[in-house]
């Protein structure tokens, strides 16, 4: 699989978000606005890049049962490394992250390919899977959070699109208004490979990596007794 390919199934075919439906608490809690999702997008890929090339390094020493402390372990020493720049260098971000950077530890998206992908592979292929993947995470938090800035009061990245637009409509802001748009956005991306598997004269399916053969995270308190 090419570069591009691997980069394309990250950002598009398996997007994490609208596609794998992954790391939903981020996803629906920080993208109030579009900025949020940007700053909260580049934190989650700068440890998926991390993580996976690590964790592609190691894959022949770490014992199988105890895999997923380890990947957790990985994964920890990029958020603190993380979360230490933003406070450092990027304060009012880091703030309002809050605990979503901590909590980027436990995010399905980063233990996820951690597991299924960098575990498996090459350090090369893994750190480009990564990219795509968090390209496609990002891409998908900066369009959740911008319709919700813009649904709200007519702005996108703080620059007032609509200047006649006074009156904010708070529910797009707050929980249910999430939901609403990440609903939509699903159903449209969902509308638009079935209209191009129709084109194509194919059966529209989801994607193989959605199937839970492809992930053993179910699996590691069998492996840990046997």
């Amino acid at each position: 699989m090419s570069f591009l390919s691997e980069l394309k199934r990250g950002v598009w075919d398996e997007n994490p978000v609208l596609v794998l439906l992954l790391g939903m608490c981020p996803t629906l809690a920080v993208t109030s606005n579009a900025k949020n999702g940007m700053m909260m997008g580049l934190a989650t890929m700068c440890v998926l890049i991390g993580s996976n090339s690590v964790v592609s390094l190691m894959r022949n020493v770490i014992p199988k049962k105890v895999r997923i402390p380890c990947y957790i372990v990985i994964i920890a020493t990029f958020v603190t490394i993380i979360g230490m720049l933003l406070e450092a260098y990027m304060p009012t971000v880091n703030k309002s992250l809050g605990i979503f950077i901590p909590l980027i530890v436990v995010n399905c998206v980063v233990l996820g390919r951690a597991e299924a992908f960098a575990s498996k592979n090459g350090v090369i292929k893994s750190a480009v899977d990564a990219l795509g993947m968090g390209i496609g995470f990002t891409l998908a938090l900066i369009t959740l959070g911008g319709l919700r800035e813009f649904c709200a009061g007519g702005e996108f990245f703080a620059i007032k699109m609509i200047p006649a637009w006074e009156t904010k409509f708070t529910l797009w802001t707050s929980a249910p208004g999430a939901f609403i748009i990440l609903g939509l956005l699903i159903a449209l991306m969902n509308y638009w490979n079935m209209c191009k598997a129709k084109r194509e004269g194919k059966e529209f399916t989801t994607p193989a990596s959605l199937n839970c053969h492809s992930c053993q995270l179910c699996d590691m308190g069998k492996d840990d007794k046997e």
